[in-house]
């Protein structure tokens, strides 16, 4: 058996793609992230990973020199920042938006560690925008680098995680080892297995660690408890009372469509709303996609009130035990931008398996 590879997270977060990359065998050494809450989250969670914390135009082959060699074992991965490639961000998904020539960075992180894997990762909206300009234009680059591609779009209700959400993945073999991603499969978790064993939380609440609920947890449930006694970041946002009196008119599956025109007087044309906007998730089928909150403003399934920010984790595959750290925005802002763990663990345990192959 060869030795497991070594993982280097780029544009890490809250480190998302660094949990399912362990949770697959790969020892995770090295990460890179700016924002300084999900720096905090990172460093809580992954105490053993070495975290350059700053803008990553400014890492050099200084830092990166423990693990500049011949790349032999290393999977570089990460997905740069997807605000400007975001279906919800449609003004900004153009060559324009400095945000998006940040995955020229980890093309040049590529070329200074020459790793035997990368696995290149964003939203799918990256593939369409400027007619899949910057798609091409990573493949492209790996390609002139020796590296054979597979790229490939991953809806995460497929591969274990309770929410509607696709991904874009494109993993390289340096050696030109063929990879097939993993099969999708037709067993999809609900919300209500998700989370109804989560504490009964009010609008507003701020405290953070709480006993389980009183419901008995699903399969699913159970594994994210992983035999905790209780859970933490079960914070609500504090919604006015005008805005609770519209989610009462919200039935599961519905919208902002459901509520009167006379409650939602504050918006100046109601029909630019997006059917994210007072959007209460339905129990019975896996979640719409979890992203940033106040645009999409998800009503809980059965309680008039917005997700915890541990029921939107749930939702995205991650644990219990992992914590996120800063103020309840910047809590929801790393769990929405997360890459689902269970995901992100698919994706690696075949790519660590294909090398097992060789």
């Amino acid at each position: 058996m060869r030795t497991p590879l070594i993982g280097i997270d780029l544009f890490a977060g809250a480190g998302g793609m660094s949990l399912g990359a362990r949770l697959a065998g790969i020892d995770v050494q090295f990460a890179v992230e700016n924002d300084p809450w999900a720096c905090a989250t990172y460093r809580h969670n992954h105490s053993s990973t070495l975290l350059f914390s700053g803008d990553i135009r400014k890492l050099n082959r200084r830092q990166l020199r423990p693990w500049i060699a011949d790349g032999d074992g290393i999977v570089l991965f990460g997905g740069p920042p997807c605000q400007g490639f975001s279906w919800s961000n449609l003004r900004t998904r153009s060559e324009s938006n400095k945000n998006n020539w940040l995955f020229l960075e980890f093309i040049r992180i590529a070329r200074l560690l020459t790793p035997e894997w990368i696995v290149f990762e964003n939203v799918q909206g990256f593939t369409n925008t400027r007619g899949g300009l910057f798609a091409e234009a990573v493949r492209s680059e790996f390609e002139q680098l020796g590296y054979t591609t597979h790229s490939a779009k991953l809806n995460a209700m497929h591969y274990g995680v309770p929410q509607d959400r696709t991904r874009f993945f494109l993993v390289a073999s340096r050696d030109g080892v063929a990879f097939q991603y993993p099969k999708p499969s037709s067993r999809l978790i609900s919300v209500d297995e998700a989370i109804r064993d989560l504490p009964k939380l009010k609008n507003g609440e701020a405290e953070c660690r709480q006993a389980y609920g009183r419901k008995k947890p699903s399969p699913y449930g159970r594994a994210m408890r992983r035999n905790q006694k209780s859970c933490c970041n079960n914070l609500v946002t504090r919604n006015a009372g005008f805005v609770l009196e519209r989610y009462s008119y919200v039935p599961q599956g519905g919208n902002w469509e459901d509520i009167p025109e006379n409650q939602m007087d504050n918006y100046a044309d109601r029909s630019r709303c997006h059917t994210g906007i007072y959007h209460r998730l339905k129990p019975s089928k896996p979640s719409i996609v979890i992203g940033n909150f106040r645009k999409n403003m998800l009503i809980h399934p059965t309680e008039d009130r917005g997700l915890s920010v541990r029921e939107a984790a749930r939702l995205q595959s991650f644990p219990d035990k992992y914590e996120f750290k800063g103020s309840i925005g910047f809590q929801q802002q790393q769990v929405g931008n997360a890459v689902p763990p269970l995901l992100a663990k698919g994706v690696f345990r075949l790519v660590a398996k294909c090398r097992e192959g060789l």
